[in-house]
């Protein structure tokens, strides 16, 4: 088998065959981190640093691995520095997802067959550079050209989402909808919280003097999500919340906090219960899902935090996070009544996740396997398991995660050849008829995702 052929990651010819029948089917993206205003702007991108790594952490943390300096990743350096840093130790994480991803990328965006070396880079550059400048390769047309029918951004209660409606109208159809993402609202501890309320409170027009007003406030936000297509939340899951605090309870915490006074970690807790509970029940009211993503420890090295901030690279899974049974008390919350997305980030997560969502029925869903769990061998144990434990046609379906839009394609596409393996192997076991398998796959590559997520 040669690198990336017809045949990668597909194992027997039911697999190959499987997969012939989805490849080509439209991407529906429930989660990514897209840059709307660049994709509103449509402008085309400046260099193959911009396209490839400028905001891909992946990308970034193996170079750290490889020893790159910090100067050559998010640095000082230019675009063209950077693009030579990375194909010098590019060689260097073969084995790695990302090894894959970059060069599925040059092969499907820009007919690019050759590996990205220290050798090759300089001609690499001046033909994706050269390429970038041709419009079919802006932002709205790769979007087309990669069969994107719709894409959901992750956005905070206080965007405006103009950039959205820009989009849509010059692509005359919904492609892009907003995922309203309340997390900001819930980090009492953070020392941006008291600003974050005022801005809140700016956007809406609401004073924000205790809990039941912030609560007010996003239902604010919330209708507007609403208004302007939303069909889904998404929430930072660092612990599960059982749905059990008292509006007193945590409005206390509210009034110590506006005061200028610290936060505990098990005031904290109730505070971000209380909200989670608000949040669950706007949500089942307006018939959106539900996406919680459990497990990441974030920023978690302080070298990398201190000098670049947050979200720079650093986040880990978590095992030791407890689950069970404050997931089972969410859920009884607004059981039959909201729509859940599991989505999990350590592996050995699954086993318990998979349990619960064959527990609550058909509205509690396991999504893709998360972040750093989303490799071909992530994402081929999680759907063995799923197929043992709960049942494959209510799996949520894929997401990019991504914040580079040219990866959207080949994201999916591994997405859709572990599927197919993975159903091909059970076929070539005699655990099903092929023709289940084919229908089990396209259900679960657009289908059901499609449905579920009201898209």
């Amino acid at each position: 088998m040669a690198f990336l052929d017809d045949k990668y990651l597909l194992g027997s010819e039911s697999a190959l065959g499987i997969f012939s029948k989805i490849q080509n089917l439209p991407i529906i993206d429930p989660h990514n981190h897209a840059d709307v205003a660049e994709i509103a702007r449509n402008t085309k991108y400046s260099d193959p640093w911009q396209v490839f790594a400028a905001t891909d952490h992946y990308v970034w943390e193996v170079m750290r691995k490889r020893e790159v300096p910090e100067k050559l990743i998010t640095g000082s350096a230019t675009p063209k520095e950077k693009w030579m840093a990375l194909a010098k130790v590019m060689p260097e994480i073969a084995g790695n997802p990302v090894f894959e991803w970059i060069h599925l990328d040059l092969r499907r965006r820009f007919g690019i067959e050759t590996i990205l070396t220290s050798e090759t880079a300089e001609d690499m550059w001046e033909e994706v550079k050269a390429a970038l400048a041709v419009p079919s390769k802006y932002p709205q047309a790769l979007l087309k050209e990669m069969n994107v029918e719709v894409m959901c951004s992750t956005d905070d209660p206080i965007d405006t989402l103009e950039n959205h409606g820009i989009v849509n109208d010059s692509v005359k159809r919904t492609l892009i909808r907003p995922t309203w993402r309340p997390d900001k609202s819930k980090r009492i501890q953070k020392k941006d919280w008291k600003e974050y309320i005022q801005k809140l409170s700016d956007r809406f027009q609401i004073k924000i003097d205790s809990v039941g007003k912030l609560v007010e406030a996003m239902k604010l936000s919330h209708k507007y999500f609403e208004e302007h297509g939303c069909r889904a939340s998404d929430h930072d899951t660092p612990f599960v919340c059982p749905c059990t605090a008292t509006e007193a309870d945590a409005d206390a915490i509210f009034q110590k906090a506006m005061a200028g006074n610290e936060i505990s970690n098990a005031e904290f807790a109730v505070y971000a219960d209380y909200l989670t509970a608000r949040y669950a029940e706007m949500d089942a009211e307006a018939g959106w899902v539900y996406q919680m993503h459990i497990g990441v420890r974030r920023d978690v090295r302080d070298i990398i935090t201190n000098t670049l901030g947050p979200d720079a690279g650093g986040d880990v899974s978590d095992h030791w996070v407890d689950i069970v049974m404050p997931l089972c008390s969410f859920l009884n919350h607004t059981d039959e009544k909201l729509k859940v997305v599991l989505y999990t980030l350590e592996p050995s997560h699954t086993s318990s996740l998979a349990t619960v969502a064959r527990a609550f029925g058909s509205k509690v869903r396991l999504g893709s396997a998360w972040w750093l769990n989303d490799t071909p061998i992530g994402m081929k144990r999680q759907l063995e398991y799923i197929g043992s434990v709960d049942v494959w046609y209510d799996f949520a379906g894929m997401v990019s995660d991504s914040r580079k839009i040219c990866s959207y394609a080949s994201r999916f596409e591994m997405f859709r050849r572990v599927l197919a393996d993975v159903l091909g192997d059970a076929v070539e076991m005699g655990k099903l008829p092929y023709i289940y398998a084919e229908n089990l796959a396209v259900k679960m590559a657009y289908e059901e995702p499609k449905k579920f997520f009201n898209l």
